[in-house]
């Protein structure tokens, strides 16, 4: 049974917590918040006796083996290297850090320790992520992707009224990016490698952060189209274009369903069955990891992580935001 802590006691934690129930050596053992209050209601909620408003004290108790944060994104670095300091294990949210300092500093902090640190990016670990890996020789030279992820964000409005929510407020390394074009970027990178080129354009807000945006990969034979927004919604499927057909995919960053539509016409269905709670899979894999004295995941390797953030680095020196973490 792995002991795991939580920091951030919001909706994203809560679908953590679902999928989490159906792990079996996952225990939820502590809980932690700013305000007693919000840590004491949160732990009720899912039946758990330790809180804490410390994160140093957390940190040092003997009560976790683990911990998971989905804390904003500024935190994310200085709150792991924390844990992974005092022999944690680290399961962090996307994306892992601000930029590619912040998660080198996290690496060395996690290999130093000898403990593990892993990005819960759950996309690459979804059965039919895996079902578009194993397929696309079947489309033959692959030419173009397209990885569309827009969604209306639920704070703008609120953003619109005056208001400052943090997922518009660069002071917490946020902005349609890092919190949206992240599952993109991922995806692309994790099949294709590194780009040799990119090409970033941004609609930024008043705040300091950027509403939508896209961002164009450029590899030796083909190039790859990511497109991100908070402000509007789309609609639109993403793709793989191969000489010899097309991989749809509905849904990034959830891969609910993909298939094959060939050149000369056949329709090949590559979607598989796969949970609801589909953060589980990501959960699964860390504590596999932990069980087996594995201090890297082979998915979301340190590697995968650190291009990915080096190719959101580029693209937000580019147009845009700049965060007060960049000063790391």
């Amino acid at each position: 049974m792995i002991r795991f802590g939580i920091i951030g006691t919001n909706k994203i934690t809560d679908w953590f917590l679902q999928s989490a129930a159906l792990v079996k050596d996952f225990k939820l053992n502590a809980v932690y918040s700013r305000t007693e209050e919000r840590a004491r209601e949160f732990a009720e909620k899912y039946e758990v006796e330790n809180t804490f408003t410390d994160l140093e004290e957390m940190a040092k108790s003997d009560l976790i083996d683990a911990v998971y944060i989905a804390s904003p994104n500024s935190f994310h670095a200085s709150q792991s290297i924390l844990f992974l300091n005092n022999k944690k294990h680290v399961l962090c949210e996307k994306p892992i850090a601000s930029n590619s300092k912040e998660l080198k500093a996290m690496i060395d902090a996690a290999k130093g320790n000898g403990v593990l640190l892993m990005e819960a990016m759950k996309s690459t670990f979804l059965p039919n992520f895996i079902a578009v890996r194993d397929n696309l020789h079947k489309i033959g030279k692959i030419r173009r992707v397209v990885m569309s992820y827009c969604q209306y964000s639920s704070r703008y409005d609120l953003y619109k009224d005056g208001k400052n929510p943090n997922t518009f407020n660069p002071e917490f390394s946020n902005g349609s990016l890092m919190d949206i074009g992240v599952y993109c970027v991922y995806p692309v990178i994790a099949l294709f490698g590194r780009p040799r080129e990119i090409k970033a354009n941004a609609v930024m807000l008043e705040s300091g952060v950027d509403g939508e945006g896209s961002i164009l990969l450029k590899y030796d034979d083909m190039d790859a189209v990511i497109m991100h927004s908070k402000i509007t919604n789309s609609f639109l499927p993403s793709e793989i274009q191969g000489e010899d057909g097309n991989i749809i995919i509905d849904k990034v960053p959830l891969f609910k369903k993909v298939r094959i539509e060939y050149r000369n016409g056949d329709v090949e269905d590559l979607t598989r069955s796969h949970l609801e709670h589909d953060m589980w899979y990501e959960i699964e894999e860390f504590i596999n990891l932990i069980k087996n004295n594995k201090l890297e995941s082979s998915t979301n390797t340190y590697r995968l992580a650190l291009d990915v953030m080096e190719v959101m680095d580029e693209a937000r020196n580019q147009v845009g935001p700049l965060f007060p973490a960049d000063q790391f």
